[in-house]
């Protein structure tokens, strides 16, 4: 084990090198520079001159080609540095992590309500299959699939904010009422439940289902095995069969969404944090390109490069932990 462990995160060191030469490559590449979105070069009481206009690269780290930039920003971030965001003049690390608290509390109440319904459900369909009540629910499970999250957002959002205005059941956007501060301490946490309600949702629906129909195409699958079967013969209850023996090989392929759903965590949803104005990890990721942040991008694409390499290792090593007979040595 220690030793594919060894193998599997150098390959990773050289898979996240690649992605971020390319990755500064085309954001170098990018039509405009950050300089058109300085206050003093958008000013238009004065010209700015060509001596400015040098040192305004300077500072921006402009002045350099692409791939000198690139390993200038390699050698800093071996000392834990990536730069300072040209938009908001702080570390990057200070911008980002801002963003990371409102995006962790959406994913991770979506992620484990998912998992808290989806294995019950999934359980429950095989258990029914073929009775009307499971038709019916995978066929609704089925709509929810298929239904666009932006598309399911707004109507949401009209229902829910313009429909239900003035009501006790209207919901706006943002992550907290105007004036959220004068709340006591249960008074914050009910409005922050409360405006988590419907990018909670969003974020939900469309994962339950897909979760569930995959728990439900498995067990569907390991119940066909012969010892199953053979469990059937000896009289081993069907609870016990679908709990015990069926659902537990099933783990083997579900541990492998629980690995590559880590970069979920904390990735966030560009279409729901900007329906829900919700200051999350996804709505900074669309700002730094909208308005070409390079330091800021990096760091993003640093930070989801490796959590999706994390989540593809801990998939494999789940899959050692549920399975004895996969072994890595």
């Amino acid at each position: 084990m220690l030793s594919y462990l060894i193998r599997r995160i150098f390959v990773g060191c050289i898979t996240l090198l690649l992605i971020t030469v390319l990755i500064y490559w085309l954001i170098r590449h990018m039509p405009g520079t950050p300089l058109m979105l300085d206050m003093a070069v958008q000013s238009t009481d004065k010209r700015i001159s060509d001596a400015e206009m040098k040192r305004l690269e300077r500072v921006y780290g402009l002045d350099k080609p692409w791939h000198e930039a690139y390993f200038i920003w390699l050698n800093n971030l071996a000392y834990l540095d990536m730069g300072r965001s040209f938009l908001e003049k702080r570390p990057v690390t200070t911008v980002i992590g801002r963003r990371i608290w409102p995006t962790l509390l959406l994913s991770s109440t979506s992620l484990f309500l998912t998992y808290l319904l989806s294995v019950p459900i999934g359980i429950w369909s095989t258990a029914k299959r073929g009775e009307l009540s499971e038709r019916s629910v995978s066929t609704l499970l089925y709509m929810l699939y298929s239904l666009p999250t932006f598309v399911a957002g707004l109507l949401l959002l009209v229902v829910f904010y313009k429909n239900l205005e003035g009501t006790a059941f209207q919901l706006e956007p943002g992550m907290a009422s105007v004036d959220y501060e004068e709340y006591s301490t249960l008074g914050k946490v009910m409005d922050l439940l409360k405006h988590m309600f419907l990018p909670v949702l969003c974020f939900t629906y469309g994962s339950l289902a897909y979760f569930s129909r995959f728990v439900k195409s498995n067990m569907e699958e390991v119940i066909r095995q012969d010892y199953i079967r053979t469990a059937k013969a000896k009289g081993v209850p069907p609870v016990t069969i679908l709990t015990r023996h069926a659902f537990r090989n099933t783990l083997i392929p579900f541990m492998t969404l629980v690995g590559l759903t880590l970069p979920a965590l904390l990735g966030g949803s560009v279409v729901i944090e900007q329906i829900y104005n919700w200051p999350g990890m996804g709505q900074l990721f669309l700002e730094s390109i909208y308005r070409q942040d390079y330091p800021v991008i990096m760091g993003l694409t640093l930070m989801f490069s490796v959590l999706t390499l994390l989540g593809q290792l801990l998939a494999d090593v789940l899959y050692a932990v549920v399975d004895p007979r996969i072994s890595y040595s």
